[in-house]
């Protein structure tokens, strides 16, 4: 697990991040001991060390009119990530209101990036009884490994069944699903199905997805499929 990517994924600078680690690996200690540690100029440090204060990720003791920061219990980042939720959940009524006002059913919308494909993958337990993928790329599990093992077991508990159309024979099982084969050229583009919904997804290094939101749309799909799907090989 990297410390400093997911602190920075939380939210944190790279400094923040760098002055948060120092401070939980020797303890509480002056800006000039954690800048010597870090490398980070004592002018960014206090900066930074400021800042982490009013985050409550750490505190100080004023001894001899000197700052001995320290780190508070990394714990206080799950009270951070929940007093975020609870914020957001007491708002999102009305912003739930003025999405609705605003966009209509029928949208065509592009996400690029590792966390948006995410949203798109949860987007597909909250719609649609099955899911069914075209063309479906061993890239996925490359690009989404851990977030895949999550994604899957949520899937199977919802008992949401995935029908996966692939291009070779694959080896690995697939809980809770049902693949077959087509001689289909390779590539990295993939199409979910579900609901009212068509994700074309490019499966290359920085991967990205068109989502098609159009009932009709997505039923031409759906019959597309089920006719590949029948001269499909188990």
């Amino acid at each position: 697990m990297d410390l400093r990517a997911t602190l920075e994924q939380f939210g944190l600078t790279k400094l923040e991040t760098q002055i948060y680690l120092t401070l939980l690996d020797i303890g509480p200690a002056l800006a000039g001991t954690i800048s010597r540690r870090s490398g980070i100029h004592r002018r960014n440090v206090y900066d930074a060390a400021e800042r982490l204060i009013r985050k409550g990720l750490v505190g100080y003791i004023q001894q001899n009119n000197r700052r001995h920061y320290a780190a508070t219990n990394p714990e206080q980042l799950l009270t951070i990530i929940n007093e975020q939720a609870a914020a957001i959940n007491h708002v999102l009524p009305k912003l739930q209101e003025k999405y609705n006002q605003t966009h209509q059913t029928q949208e065509t919308l592009f996400y690029k990036g590792k966390k948006a494909l995410k949203n798109v993958f949860e987007d597909q337990l909250n719609h649609g009884k099955e899911i069914l993928v075209l063309g479906a790329s061993t890239h996925a599990k490359e690009q989404l490994q851990y977030y895949l093992h999550w994604y899957t077991k949520n899937r199977v508990k919802q008992r949401k069944k995935l029908r996966l159309i692939y291009h070779q024979h694959m080896k690995e099982k697939i809980p809770y699903a049902e693949t077959r084969y087509l001689p289909l050229p390779a590539t990295n583009i993939a199409t979910n199905i579900y609901g009212d919904k068509v994700a074309i997804i490019n499966w290359q290094e920085k991967p990205f997805v068109i989502l098609i939101h159009n009932k009709d749309i997505a039923d031409n799909y759906k019959a597309y499929f089920e006719q590949l799907w029948k001269t499909a090989k188990k």
